[in-house]
């Protein structure tokens, strides 16, 4: 057999292969004769049936078979040949197999990569101090105290007015008819401003007072946050039961207790600097990833295998299109196509497979190995994050070697981007929180 191997590029190599015309024939030959043992041809006793009768009945089947075998067969040891560690599925158009001559196709491949040793070390990275500020907490608590507000009729003999809290019974039609996305709806609450349908039908209730009814017109803009509403002319026939005023409780050790875990209002202030901590804890971790990934991205070049940069992006689209099923929406409904998210997520799905191929050299490299009780440190890290028993997590990768070998490769990678960050030069800045929150 003959193999040459065109290098495309770095990363995608053409395999021409000729499997020799007496293997061809080999095979054919004890094609036929297998299928001579069990051919059953009327008006031939079983075994005895010509050849180019069978040929004749059988061509299409046995050459197909036979195709196959050769393709399957000659492609492995071309494998085995050139030492083509390959990535994803050749693309490989069979030819027609003829009874005379070679047999001889293409293999379009794609290889990962060779990288050049990266010097990881000596990063300077920038390591933000954030801290919990009062207006954070303010705003935090103030939160607490709005979950634990309460809502009672108001006593004074008025209309309403913005941010009033109102209750009202609704319905909405189209061209006299009901319709479907503002079905009668009883009891409703909504707050004046907030826009919990639109924002232009809040205003219109303005005015109103209890036991009042009205119709109100109103125009759904095109991007509305409803697709089923955007574009349409609704009129809603309302009736105002109450204005409601918010009650909200003292900031204190009684408004602690009422949050059904605390003691004081010095308690829910130290979970609440807790949580604020272990969520910057995650954001300083982030930002330092990011930095390393820009700086090991610039000073490392090479190719990217389109078969891998792929898999990344249709792992963007589903999850993307998960998202949306579990909010009950769907591409059609937001416009979007499987085109306009590889086009707008391209460059994301690069990044990540020159992140990942990175850090596989990188742990190549230096020889980094899991230990048993990294990886069962692992799976107690993803039972509390996924709130499961760590057997279960244990059982699920267990189950499939894929899954288990992607999932400590996951690890190596983590323990990878420590190691990067020990061999850092960390300095410690004041985090930018104004210009952010500005921008």
């Amino acid at each position: 057999m003959q193999v040459k191997v065109e290098d495309v590029s770095s990363v995608k190599k053409i395999l021409h292969i000729e499997v020799p015309e007496k293997i061809v024939i080999r095979e054919l030959d004890n094609a036929y004769k297998s299928l001579k043992k069990t051919a059953k041809v009327k008006g031939f006793r079983p075994g005895k049936t010509p050849r180019s009768v069978l040929e004749r009945l059988f061509k299409k089947d046995v050459h197909g078979d036979v195709s196959s075998k050769l393709l399957q067969d000659s492609f492995v040891e071309a494998l085995k040949e050139t030492e083509l560690n390959i990535i994803g599925n050749p693309k490989i158009e069979p030819p027609q197999l003829e009874v005379t001559g070679p047999y001889k196709y293409d293999a379009t491949v794609e290889v990962k990569p060779e990288i050049d040793d990266i010097d990881f070390k000596g990063l300077t990275l920038k390591k933000p101090l954030y801290q919990v500020t009062d207006e954070e907490m303010e705003a935090q608590l103030k939160l607490l105290q709005k979950n634990l507000s309460q809502q009672i009729p108001l006593t004074e003999d008025r209309a309403v007015q913005e941010n009033d809290s109102v209750l009202i019974d609704y319905e909405g039609f189209e061209d006299g008819k009901p319709f479907p996305e503002t079905q009668k709806t009883k009891n409703f609450t909504m707050k004046i401003g907030d826009g919990a349908i639109l924002k232009t039908l809040d205003e219109k209730l303005i005015g109103m007072k209890p036991g009042e009814d009205r119709e109100i017109t109103v125009n759904f803009p095109e991007d509305h946050f409803n697709n089923k509403l955007a574009n349409h002319e609704i009129t809603f026939h309302v009736k105002l039961h109450e204005i409601r005023e918010e009650i909200l409780p003292e900031i204190d050790d009684e408004f602690a207790k009422k949050l059904g875990q605390y003691e004081t209002l010095d308690d829910v202030k130290n979970a609440i600097t807790d949580n604020l901590n272990e969520g910057y804890q995650k954001r300083v971790e982030q930002e330092l990833n990011e930095q390393i990934y820009k700086d090991l991205i610039e000073r490392t070049e090479f190719e990217l295998p389109e078969s891998m940069v792929d898999y990344e992006l249709n792992n963007i689209i589903d999850e993307i299109e998960k998202t949306l099923t579990y909010y009950n929406k769907s591409m059609e409904e937001q416009g979007l196509t499987t085109e306009m998210l590889a086009e707008e997520h391209r460059e994301t799905a690069e990044k990540k497979v020159r992140r990942h191929l990175i850090l596989g050299k990188i742990i190549d490299q230096e020889n980094l190995e899991l230990s048993d009780q990294e990886l069962e440190d692992g799976f107690t890290d993803m039972a509390q994050a996924v709130n499961q028993p760590v057997e279960a997590i244990k059982n699920y990768y267990q189950q499939n070697q894929d899954n288990l070998d992607f999932f400590k490769h996951t690890l190596l990678e983590k323990q990878t981007i420590k190691l990067i960050i020990k061999n850092s030069n960390i300095e410690e800045v004041e985090p930018e929180l104004k210009e952010k929150t500005e921008s």
